[in-house]
């Protein structure tokens, strides 16, 4: 299918649906869904709503609050309390799972208030090829994914975000804070914190791309490879704070940055 002619499936299948709710991270995808959905539908049909909890990245709600009020939508803010379930905080490798449970039941509830029976969210066709248990919750609540659907893969909401002047268009790809810690470790409020606060340290740095894998006294960051030299020259501050938040031994990834590299144990399971 040609772009043209998956961006007007994507217009069809909104226009089915007629009223959303929509399941709003801030990030690139779901933001181009909330602005065709704003477009096709008007802004009194759509309703943008975004989960809080520590295993959010903070500055992800700061960007989701001022895109809504740049789109002129109603947005609201829903606690969510995966660390109050002990299937979560174990991590388990279906932990995407159980977080996306809890979300999309409180998705639901605010649906009902009001008047928002269809969610939607912003998985996309490219989604397909990754581990992803939470796909099963979606089920569960019958959330729609309308990009997937459309066929509709990464680098194509990319460009169109671009086409509409979008500024997530470029964004990097974000995840939960909970991605950061190995399965089978468990997943505390103060592993959650100091993840946070190293990955903020390195992103004032430069780094854009980057991630902070906890094990416990040791921390894994991963750089793009084409930002190695700049992680070796920012050496001595990088171990002088990670080792006051927290952390013990301060390695780096040689394979360097890679979203869902923790995935990758499981396909050595699978072995």
């Amino acid at each position: 299918m040609e772009e043209k002619e998956k961006l007007e499936k994507l217009k069809d299948i909104l226009k089915k649906l007629g009223k959303v709710l929509v399941a709003y991270s801030g990030g690139t995808d779901s933001t181009f869904l909330l602005k065709m959905a704003v477009d096709v539908l008007g802004k009194d049909n759509v309703l943008a709503v975004t989960g809080t909890s520590p295993i959010y990245i903070e500055e992800e709600k700061k960007i989701s609050e001022k895109m809504a009020e740049d789109f002129g939508i109603k947005h609201i803010f829903v606690k969510t309390e995966q660390l109050k379930n002990k299937n979560f905080i174990n991590n388990p490798v279906d932990r995407c799972y159980y977080c996306k449970k809890e979300l999309f039941s409180k998705l639901e509830k605010v649906g009902k208030i009001y008047g928002f029976k269809n969610i939607i969210d912003g998985t996309n066709k490219d989604d397909e090829k990754d581990f992803r248990p939470g796909e099963k919750a979606k089920n569960f609540f019958n959330v729609y994914s309308p990009l997937k659907e459309a066929k509709i893969g990464k680098e194509e909401i990319r460009k169109l975000s671009k086409k509409l002047g979008l500024s997530t268009w470029n964004k990097p790809n974000m995840t939960c804070l909970a991605t950061r810690i190995p399965y089978g470790e468990k997943i505390t409020e103060e592993k959650l914190e100091r993840i946070s606060k190293g990955e903020k340290f390195l992103k004032k740095l430069g780094f854009i791309n980057v991630r902070l894998r906890d094990y416990d006294t040791i921390a894994r960051i991963e750089v793009e490879i084409d930002n190695f030299k700049k992680l070796f020259e920012c050496r001595e501050r990088i171990i002088k704070y990670l080792k006051k938040i927290g952390y013990i031994y301060i390695t780096f990834d040689l394979e360097g940055f890679r979203s869902g590299s923790m995935n990758e144990v499981i396909l050595e399971w699978k072995k």
